[in-house]
């Protein structure tokens, strides 16, 4: 059986240290102006360790042990781009170990990557040189694949507010948020704001991306310290889609702590409440079905935003949907508790990438061996999708009058004789003539009337 190539990601981020100081460019110059590509006998050229920069012009042209090749011939000592440098190096992350090659036959099991994520900075950087790079060793024959990243998800700003004073000499000197208090309406919106340590006004710049030159960047260990590592995770991720600026939040913060309270208090509270039974799905009440049914739709929806969406954010509502949920079923049964045991850990094993920490305590807490983040990802129940009756809208004219509970199986002759038959409806279509019915099924009826 041929081995499944498992998902790569690629995430942009530090540089090594070669990557940064730049290659050097394999020519050298000759006495009568030639200019010549070195040839594999003379590579690889190191660039020298030990260099003195002094801001006077570059340095590798002030060090002859390293450019003058002897018999009037000169080493160029340009180095490449950065970017350049640091285009094919997720190919060598495949086979990072190999010291007699540049790749080997791992990087054609690895490549192409599934997921390139990277700062909106590196589509016309980065992005434009790996492509040129990675048709370069296929055409060398390095690699198999024509292009080096299947899914591009580009991460938007951190965002946050800014503060400042005008100096004398036309400038300003910008102070960082977390030295500032601002005075708020009713709605949250900023009114004025003080510089706490002297009690003076401050002028308010607006939101901004966070900078060293704006002074507005926050530092998340403060948060981490007082909240944790799973909370701030959360806040990150719930704020805002991932290609979206997120705009940072302290009350943001606060709230997400909030939510990841409650669903440790929910299964506590779940497992003290009693054992559960065995979950016989043939057997479920209404109310236990309509918790199995929210459990299986969050599931789906959650499953699908995170691995083929990736909107996080969305992910996150529909589990936080799923304990508001849980926290209005009140069944202490045997089979109840078997319903509440399922969906607490589906929320669990859901929020385990995203708040690891807190989700391995609960996971272990609710009779699991080994991490949650390793644990089987829950399986859609396409049977407990299935509602025996549904809720059908009724208009008269596009405005809303009525509500109807009909059976999931009901046809259109059914669901118009039941939506003309009540009595709320009745009153806007007596003494006019019906001119059309509507029915879209699994949504609403209108009715169209003319006086």
């Amino acid at each position: 059986m041929a081995k499944s190539k498992p998902t790569t990601a690629y995430v942009t981020g530090v540089l090594p240290a070669s990557a940064i100081r730049g290659a050097p460019i394999p020519v050298k110059y000759g006495p009568e102006g030639q200019t010549v590509p070195l040839t594999d006998d003379e590579l690889p050229v190191s660039l020298p360790m030990e260099v003195t920069v002094d801001a006077s012009g570059s340095p590798l042209k002030k060090m002859p042990a390293f450019s003058d090749l002897g018999d009037g011939w000169t080493r160029e000592t340009d180095t490449f781009d950065t970017f350049m440098e640091s285009s094919w190096y997720y190919a060598r992350f495949c086979c990072a170990d190999n010291t007699d090659a540049m790749l080997d036959e791992r990087a054609n099991y690895w490549l192409p990557v599934d997921l390139y994520i990277g700062g909106i900075e590196h589509a016309i950087l980065h992005l434009l040189y790996a492509r040129f790079f990675h048709k370069l060793m296929r055409d060398f024959g390095l690699v198999d694949s024509d292009e080096p990243f299947q899914q591009l998800l580009t991460q938007g700003m951190v965002i946050a507010e800014t503060f400042y004073r005008p100096t004398d000499n036309g400038g300003k000197q910008w102070f960082n948020p977390a030295d500032a208090e601002v005075k708020r309406d009713e709605k949250g919106r900023p009114l004025s704001a003080i510089l706490m340590s002297d009690g003076e006004p401050v002028e308010m710049g607006g939101i901004e991306k966070m900078s060293k030159s704006k002074n507005n960047g926050v530092d998340p260990q403060s948060m981490i310290d007082k909240f944790g590592a799973d909370t701030v995770r959360l806040f990150m991720m719930f704020a805002a889609p991932p290609e979206q600026s997120l705009e940072w939040s302290d009350s943001g913060v606060e709230g997400a702590h909030r939510f990841l309270k409650r669903l440790w208090r929910q299964v506590n509270e779940h497992l003290a409440t009693g054992t559960p039974g065995t979950l016989d799905v043939n057997a479920l009440n209404d109310d236990q079905k309509a918790l199995r049914r929210k459990t299986h739709e969050t599931i789906k929806k959650a499953s699908d935003d995170i691995g083929r969406r990736t909107t996080f954010n969305t992910a996150i509502a529909a589990v936080m949907e799923l304990s508001n949920a849980i926290g209005k079923f009140d069944d202490s049964s045997e089979r109840g508790l078997a319903v509440s045991r399922e969906a607490l850990e589906a929320c669990v094993l859901l929020l385990s990438p995203i708040t690891p920490h807190l989700c391995h305590s609960l996971w272990e807490a609710l009779g699991h061996s080994g991490p949650a983040i390793e644990a089987t990802w829950p399986v859609v129940d396409e049977s407990a999708l299935t509602r025996d009756s549904i809720e059908l809208v009724v208009q008269v004219n596009g405005k809303l009058r009525a509500r109807l509970e009909v059976s999931a199986n009901a046809d259109k002759a059914a669901i118009e004789k039941l939506a003309m038959e009540h009595e709320n409806v009745q009153r806007y279509i007596e003494g006019n003539t019906v001119r059309k019915v509507i029915v879209v099924p699994g949504k609403l009826v209108n009715i169209v009337v003319s006086g």
